[in-house]
């Protein structure tokens, strides 16, 4: 189904930088085997600096590749953490209302604003993986189960249904060209766990990476986050909440137990965890606080009859699945399945 790519940098300016030539060089070669056209958008290549200083044309590259016609899929890059600055060039005229068509829509980390975004928009998108940290993986190959996500994506359009990786993957300390070619050093995965609530649930899924959820609220880290996620309302109400499936992971920052609190806190306070139907968490990377992480969202949620299961192979941690927001959604924790 899937044709023509589209890539682009909607956060950090990472894969223009020569640093990361080697990984982007197999990354592409590994999309032209997959018999895909890749349309590298005009800003996307142009560096960490000149990225970070032009938002307008990182909203320029989105909007281009949601009105070219022959593009099926739009990419991203990489996250990075000031996704958010694109907001006034998508929304202050109904930039991105009236570009918007219906197409493949992939990313993860900051690239959950731009989830909230295009479900604003109204767009069904399809959230886990990214150019740059799935494609570019420098083994001799991308890890199977990511790929697994990755074809049934490019070959049908859609995810019909999630089930845990057999393995997990301590994250990389080398990324120079020394280490291509490489296995990551893995690890026996336990499959999804149900924390507390019923073993079986249903419901729309959205969200994303903690952090960047916990900057629509908070300052910390930018200084205008909180005023322009309210200006453009990008945070969805609590009646658009309602029976949702919160999905939630954490960074490669591996945010402290005590941040980690502070955060779902933040998120209470907007009352989201009286209207939604469960919560799906990530596995953390390298599963650092796992066991503190899974302790505190109990506490914080405080209401044991909703549904909360970690251990999904989702977000930071590798290998990375792909799950698709907006679509009707039932978790099977019995049998270990994710139905779309």
């Amino acid at each position: 189904m899937i044709k023509t790519v589209a890539i682009v940098s909607l956060s950090s300016g990472t894969i223009g930088e020569d640093f990361v030539k080697h990984e982007v060089d197999l990354g592409m070669k590994r999309l032209n085997a997959y018999g895909l056209n890749v349309k590298m958008m005009p800003h996307a290549m142009k560096g960490i600096e000149y990225v970070k200083n032009h938002p307008e044309e990182r909203a320029e590259d989105l909007l281009e590749a949601f009105k070219d016609d022959s593009v099926d899929m739009i990419f991203c890059a990489i996250g990075g953490d000031d996704t958010y600055r694109l907001l006034p060039y998508l929304f202050e005229n109904d930039e991105l209302k009236n570009a918007i068509s219906k197409k493949v829509f992939l990313g993860f980390s900051d690239t959950t604003m731009n989830h909230f975004m295009l479900h604003k928009a109204g767009l069904n998108t399809f959230y886990g993986q990214s150019f740059l940290a799935d494609v570019c993986e420098m083994d001799k190959q991308m890890l199977q189960y990511t790929a697994k996500y990755f074809e049934e994506l490019i070959q049908t359009g859609t995810i019909k249904e999630i089930t845990p990786s057999d393995v997990w993957y301590e994250e990389r300390t080398d990324w120079s060209p020394a280490a291509l070619g490489t296995a990551k050093i893995s690890h026996k995965n336990d499959g999804f766990e149900l924390l507390q609530g019923p073993s079986t649930f249903s419901g729309k899924i959205l969200g994303g990476c903690l952090e960047s959820i916990f900057d629509i609220f908070d300052n910390t880290r930018y200084e205008d986050t909180v005023s322009l996620c309210e200006k453009y309302k990008i945070f969805p109400d609590l009646e658009d909440w309602k029976g949702k499936i919160l999905l939630l992971e954490t960074s490669e920052e591996q945010p402290s137990p005590e941040h980690y609190r502070e955060m779902l806190l933040t998120l209470k306070n907007t009352g989201i965890f009286e209207v939604i139907s469960g919560v799906l968490c990530g596995k953390p990377m390298d599963e650092k606080y796992f066991a503190e992480y899974k302790q505190i969202i109990c506490e914080v949620v405080g209401n044991p009859s909703l549904p909360i299961v970690a251990n999904v192979n989702i977000g930071h941690a590798t290998p990375r699945c792909i799950i698709p927001f907006g679509v009707d959604a039932t978790v099977d924790i019995e049998k270990q399945v994710i139905r779309f």
